[in-house]
Order: C-alpha cells, then structure tokens, then sequence
C-alpha cells in the first residue's frame, strides 16, 4: 500500500459530505472503567533473571 499518487491523480479524486447524525443519539452516557497493572521481580542473586508483566483493561458501557 505504498503507492504515490500524482498531483493530476489527486486533482481527479472525489469526495462526499455525509448527512450530519448525532453520535450516540439521543441522551446517553457510558461508563468507562480502566485498570492498570504491573508487576517486576529480579531476585538479588547470581544468574537471577528479571521477570516483569504488566495488564491494563479498559471496559466501557453504554447506557
């Protein structure tokens, strides 16, 4: 998907206007719960090896 258009090729191109909406219609509201967490671990010893993990969860609902 690398292909170069040309200034006469861009000229050419088109566009439409949509219809305006409202985004989510209506009154609506969501809740939004996001979590984030991470852990490490490098023992002090020799041929220890460092270990980290790290989660993040984001949950949305609409009403």
């Amino acid at each position: 998907m690398n292909e170069k258009l040309t200034a006469v090729e861009l000229d050419l191109e088109e566009i439409q206007v949509l219809p305006e909406r409202e985004a989510l219609g209506g009154f609506n509201y969501a809740n939004i719960y996001a979590s984030n967490t991470a852990v490490a671990l490098n023992a002090a010893s020799y041929w220890s090896v460092a270990k980290a993990a790290a989660i993040q969860t984001i949950v949305v609902k609409q009403h």
